[in-house]
Formats: C-alpha cells, structure tokens, sequence
C-alpha cells in the first residue's frame, strides 16, 4: 500500500486496508490505485448524481471518467433506472429469457445497420472473445490480427498482463500497427490462408499514450483486405459504441465490419454487452457456445432498450461531442496562458488530453492531481469521457478547476 495518502481520504485509507486483507491487491484491474494516482485518488464511491460522484469520505468530484465509459447519459439517469426497476418488479432472472431480449435483439439488428443478429452477455471481454471464436468457426482457420497496442479484454488471447499466460495462448495471435496498412497486408501476405479474423477499432485507444484517429481510408482499405480473403473483420467498439454515432462507430468513419462488440454505454452503468452480425455468419454464431448465469437479467436489458432509444433520441453523440470540444478548448486555451502545449487527441466525445513533450506524464500525473483535490475527477493515463449529463455550466467549472491548476504548475516552475 502507497505510504501517502491525502488527509482527504481517511476512510478510503481504512477500507482498502481492510480490502487488502481479504481481497488480492486490495482493488484490482483497471480501478487499481496503481493504475492512478496512489493516495491522490479516491479508492472507493458512495453515491453519484448526474454528472457528479462522491466518494466515501464525502468529497465531491465533476466525474470525467463515467466509470470508465458506461454512464453515458448521466448517473442514475431516471428513464433508464425506471425502465429496469419496471422489468426487475416482475422477476429479474429466469430459467428462460424474458421478452426484453427478443426486443432489445431486434432494436439491435434494427439500429446498427450491417447487422441482421445480436447476441448478449455482460461484459466486453465476454463478446469479443466470442467473436475471435465465430471468426474461427465459420473460416475454418485459427490465426487473428490485431493491433499492436489495442485492448480487446481481460482473456488469455489478449490480456495485457503476463500472469497466468502461456505462449500457447497466444500462438496464433499476431500484430500489426495502426494507421500503416502495408503492416496488416505484409502479415496477410506471409500467413496467406491462414486468417480467420483482423481486429479493429473504430480509432486507436491505447493507454498511456494519445490516442490516433484513423487516416483518410485506413479503416475501408482494411475492411476490403479482408472482404478480398475471405477474412471476419470484427470491430471492437466496446469502448465508444453509441458515443460517436447512435448507429455505432463505424458509421462515423465509413466502413462495414462483419461483427461488431458493444459495452459500456449500452445500458448507462447496467451490466449488459453485445455483438451484432452478417447473416452470412449465423450460422457459425449459432454453433459457438456463449451463456451465463446472469446474461439474461430482465433490467440490464430493458436498461439498454431504453438507453439506446435516447441516444437516438435526444442525439446524445452530437452533444457529447459538442460539450466535449467546449471542454478541449477550454483546456488548450488555458494551458497556453500558463506557457504549456496541451492537446486532446481523439474525438471530444472521449478525449485523451496531453502535454507536448511530456513523455514520462509528470505533468499530466501532476495536474490531475490538483485537480481531483480541488473536484475535478481527470485521468492522467486514459481517455476521458463525456455524458449527456454534462453542460456549459459543469464544464465551465472545470475549466475553471484546471486553469487554477495549470496557474499553480507554472508558479512553481513544472515542466516537461
């Protein structure tokens, strides 16, 4: 455990040291405090509204994670909770699905518009492990592409640890890099017919680093590639499905995958994941085992049915994308008055704010911090995110918070 920790967060102090006794690490995965800032940032969340979460010592913070992505209407949006609270009040898991599955299977195959199935299941890894399977199923072959750098789950094939990993695990797992097309021909080239499936994303996310939108064309270059041998190209929008386009992503760069795999705002902060396919691939769909205990919960997917219909409805993308450019803009003009280069890379939607020459992020790590002490929840090493919840006036307030920061940075002489 981190020897400091802010005064600020006594409580999250003394609940991870009791987690540290009973669970490995304490707090794990992606909500690690290593993954953070140790003893700067919260450890644990009591309650949140809106655009807003407080932790369990009572601070208030302008959320700008959303969970990680999930909460992309708002926290405790009201027509989402009461949609599923409806659903739960009638039973919430059965020994068959119940109405809302056919619904939310055909609200899918009617909103994304290559798609003509949609499966379910709670997590990303969940559907993105099960598609590497139907790309195997249906080609007969065991290779998969995928790009360097990328994060498509937690399972062996791809994890980013090591542990528990061995090298047959990944042996038909290869890579190729982002924006470079001769990378992914070169490799198709050498393993000729061996390639069941290339997977992309919709721009190219990595952590710890900024994010890369796609060169005029990448993505349909790819996507012909793959159309001209035979290959499933599955696209991994877990993480911005519904965020840049109500139709999904792909319809925001122009291309057509033949499976896609959506998550986190599905069902704005309810467990539900899914992936959507061609005909052509039913039928190896159908053969490829996917269930668990809870994948058909009655509220996640009436949650989801009524989150999707507002997207569209409301033309959530469009102002998320608008609030997020508000904030960017904000921050790059704030940054320049204090004699730093800050930049966002990606869509405003999910930006990933940077410093020009800031290669070890001493001064994002820096900057964050003073702004989560002074109520701004920002990450120094991934991708923000914008909800519908966000407006002129919360955004106004973190520009604010960070320009105070960025102030202090330049009084006492922090540079890259």
């Amino acid at each position: 455990m981190s020897s400091f920790f802010d005064s600020r967060l006594s409580e999250s102090r003394s609940l991870f040291e009791r987690a540290l006794q009973v669970v490995p690490g304490g707090i794990y995965g992606h909500t690690s405090p290593a993954a953070g800032l140790p003893g700067i940032f919260p450890y644990f969340a009591e309650s949140a509204e809106g655009c807003r979460f407080t932790d369990v010592d009572g601070n208030q913070y302008l959320d700008f994670m959303c969970g990680f992505g999930p909460i992309v209407l708002g926290h405790q949006h009201p027509e989402v909770e009461e949609a599923a609270a409806r659903a739960k009040a009638k039973g919430n898991l059965f020994n068959v699905p119940s109405r809302g599955f056919v619904e939310l299977a055909e609200l899918m195959v009617q909103r994304v518009d290559f798609a003509d199935w949609a499966v379910f299941a709670k997590n990303g890894s969940d559907v993105t492990t099960w598609a590497l399977q139907v790309a195997r199923e249906a080609t007969g072959r065991k290779k998969i592409l995928m790009l360097k750098g990328a994060y498509h789950g937690i399972d062996a094939w791809c994890a980013p640890g090591y542990g528990g990993i061995i090298e047959e695990d990944r042996e038909h797992i290869h890579r190729f890099e982002w924006n470079k097309l001769d990378s992914l021909v070169g490799m198709l080239d050498s393993l000729r017919d061996q390639v069941a499936g290339v997977f992309v994303t919709p721009y190219h996310h990595p952590s710890f680093a900024a994010s890369e939108m796609p060169e005029n064309g990448f993505l349909t270059k790819v996507q012909a590639e793959c159309n001209r041998r035979g290959i499933v190209i599955i696209l991994d929008d877990i993480r911005t499905g519904f965020r840049l386009h109500a139709g999904g992503s792909h319809r925001r760069f122009g291309f057509e995958p033949d499976i896609a795999c959506y998550c986190k705002a599905m069902g704005n902060g309810f467990p539900i994941s899914s992936a959507v396919g061609r005909d052509s691939l039913k039928t190896a769909a159908a053969k490829v085992f996917l269930t668990g205990s809870y994948w058909n919960n009655a509220d996640a997917m009436a949650a989801a049915a009524t989150c999707l219909t507002i997207i569209e409805r409301d033309k959530v993308p469009e102002r998320i994308e608008a609030i997020g450019d508000r904030l960017c803009r904000g921050l790059t003009e704030a940054a320049a008055k204090h004699g730093y280069v800050l930049q966002c890379s990606g869509p405003r939607a999910a930006p990933y704010p940077f410093f020009e020459g800031d290669q070890n992020l001493r001064l994002a790590q820096s900057f964050c911090g003073k702004a989560v002490r002074k109520g701004a929840f920002f990450h120094p090493h991934h991708n923000w995110f914008l909800s519908a919840a966000h407006d002129e006036k919360s955004i106004d307030e973190a520009v604010a918070i960070a320009t105070e920061c960025l102030r202090e940075m330049s009084e006492a002489g922090e540079k890259a």
